[in-house]
């Protein structure tokens, strides 16, 4: 859609009629509401400003850039938002070449921002290419941002930075002052007065420019953009981020200046859905709802999610121990947290997007005789391997990482989708990594999690546990549990989530077949898995995990370390792609792993 040569009026108009678009998909969908009705006029104006096309747009996260889709020739496909098979919620090159980069992480814009201004220089394309960034300000909070700021003030590149500041946090000190203060310095009279001083400064004798300088710095002082100005970047704000002519010209007058600038924007997250204005975190990422009452459209699962069995177990845990403390980045209520930071502010944190400041903190926690939990997402503890690494397992503190989304996710995709931490734990020494399969061992595993001595981590999926008829046990360390024990060739074995898929396989074949959970797959049961070697020589590994690394090539390592021959495996593990977005039974259906599928595999072999 070409709207560089719409009035500013019929601009307005668009505006509404793209949050119309939104919360009507959004409302069948599901999807990111709020932040998609705050970002509409600062987007409209990237588009009006720039050219999307060659100009690189780097959206933070991204799940903010449904308008930019929309302006972007997927107006009439966006109805197919989030399905398989259909418009991704986050920007994505392969769907279209409007879309600069991959994203779904927070806080990487920055340093994108930075490596494209260094290209385009190097390609003497200055001047007729510029980076622009829409970054949150949840998103600042992240340490890379930082990273990216310092060598971005430092080296001067033209990058045009606009901060989306939902939450007034970074000016509500600064009140009516601050708000006259940035019309002015919004304006290109200003820009052009405080450069003509800037170049006055360099003929004053010392004397007078030492107190211009002085003026200068007291001037800062009550700016709200200090920390930016003092980190060698032009700042302009705080502008109202609805207003969209402010907005344009704003844009129009940084792309003149030829220097990095950040424009701060104020806006309201859900603007134009009266029900998500506001800083309410259930419309941040929504299920389907009534666009009438507000009210989700799904039936409510009966049977609890794992996230909220893990929250209830270490909730009664921090009850009884008051040595038990636990942290989140900014996902509180994602993680089941929420409820533990209210009852105990003391003792549970949320660090906002700074994942690896959470893990190293809580290592110094544990070497103080506290045993944390950091609790997070699969996907995101990727994000601090490292410290994972370095700051705990070297020493082999007692830090536990309950880690929440493991499997497949959803609708939010491939850089969402908890497939490797399997993979990449398995390789740390010092650590060792378990799973529970329903309801009752995860409460067995918040136990053993506490009394286990060393670097511990155990998951879980996203939503309810597969159904297992079989009653668990408490942990032990390094040690499998046979559920069922047959007659048959064939052995499924299961970890975490993967047991119930194998119960519910096991009911579709006509065999007596044992089964097992793994519980551990480091250290694993070698005592156990020798003993079944014996007798069973098909064996079949269930488990929500990548197939590289995963639990099938775990298990035939140990057979080979061994030198148990005659055993055949079989994985129903993921492939080695990165799972695209949609529903997870369908995704599931589309990688033959739904129960019956598996069944019908296993009768043909």
């Amino acid at each position: 859609m070409d709207i560089k040569k719409f009035r500013v009026e019929e601009l307005e108009n668009l505006c509404g009629d793209i949050r119309t678009k939104i919360i009507e998909v959004v409302s069948h969908n599901g999807g990111h509401l709020s932040s998609n009705m705050g970002a509409v006029e600062l987007i409209v104006a990237m588009h009006y400003v720039f050219d999307a096309m060659k100009d690189p747009f780097i959206f933070d996260v991204s799940h903010q850039s449904y308008t930019h889709k929309l302006l972007t020739h997927r107006w009439d496909k966006f109805d197919t938002l989030r399905q398989k098979d259909g418009i991704s919620g986050y920007t994505k090159p392969s769907e279209s070449l409007y879309d600069y980069f991959v994203a779904g992480h927070s806080s990487t814009s920055i340093s994108l921002a930075v490596g494209a201004a260094k290209a385009i220089r190097l390609k003497n394309e200055e001047g007729s290419r510029i980076p622009v960034v829409l970054i949150g300000d949840g998103a600042m909070s992240a340490g890379i941002a930082y990273e990216a700021l310092n060598e971005l003030g430092d080296r001067k590149y033209p990058v045009i930075i606009i901060l989306n500041d939902n939450e007034m946090s970074i000016s509500k000190p600064i009140g009516a002052i601050s708000k006259y203060l940035s019309q002015a310095m919004a304006g290109q009279f200003y820009q052009k007065f405080k450069r003509r001083v800037e170049r006055l400064l360099d003929y004053l004798p010392e004397s007078a420019m030492y107190m211009a300088k002085r003026f200068e710095e007291g001037f800062k002082l009550i700016t709200p953009g200090m920390l930016f100005e003092e980190l060698g970047l032009e700042y302009i704000g705080p502008i109202d981020g609805h207003d969209l002519r402010a907005v344009i010209n704003t844009l129009q007058t940084a792309k003149k200046l030829g220097k990095p600038v950040i424009i701060h924007a104020q806006t309201i997250k859900g603007k134009g859905y009266i029900k998500a204005e506001g800083q309410f975190e259930k419309w941040h990422g929504v299920s389907p709802f009534d666009i009438e009452s507000g009210e989700p459209t799904q039936i409510k699962k009966t049977q609890k999610s794992a996230t909220t069995l893990f929250s209830e177990a270490l909730f009664e845990l921090a009850k009884e121990h008051k040595n038990v403390v636990g942290v989140t980045a900014a996902m509180p209520s994602g993680t089941g947290l929420n409820k533990l930071i209210s009852e105990f502010p003391d003792r549970f944190w949320d660090v906002a997007i700074a994942e690896q400041h959470a893990v190293t903190s809580m290592c110094a926690m544990a070497k103080e005789g506290f045993k944390p939990f950091v609790a997070i997402y699969s996907t995101f503890l990727q994000r601090a391997y490292d410290q994972l690494i370095h700051d705990a397992a070297i020493m082999n503190l007692d830090v536990v990482f309950a880690i929440d989304r493991a499997g497949i996710v959803g609708e939010d995709g491939e850089t969402h989708q908890g497939a490797f931490d399997i993979s990449y734990l398995n390789t740390v020494p010092n650590m060792t990594v378990f799973a529970p399969r329903d309801e009752v061992s995860m409460k067995y595993a918040v136990e053993f999690a506490y009394k286990h001595k060393g670097t511990c981590a155990f998951r879980y999926p996203r939503d309810s546990f597969l159904p297992c008829s079989y009653q668990a046990s408490p942990f032990e360390l390094g040690v499998a549990e046979i559920i069922k024990k047959g007659d048959s060739q064939k052995l499924f074995i299961g970890f975490g989530n993967g047991v119930g898929r194998a119960v519910l396989c096991e009911q579709l074949i006509d065999e007596n077949i044992s089964i097992v959970d793994l519980k551990f797959v480091k250290p694993l049961d070698k005592k156990t898995l020798k003993k079944l070697a014996e007798k069973h020589k098909e064996w079949y590994i269930f488990s929500d995990s990548a197939k590289k690394g995963g639990v099938g090539e775990i298990v035939s390592g140990f057979l080979a370390d061994e030198k148990i021959d005659g055993i055949k495996i079989t994985s129903f593990e993921y492939p080695d792609e990165f799972i695209q977005h949609g529903d997870t039974t369908k995704i599931e259906e589309s990688l033959g792993l739904l129960p019956y599928q598996l069944a019908e595999k296993i009768v043909k072999k």
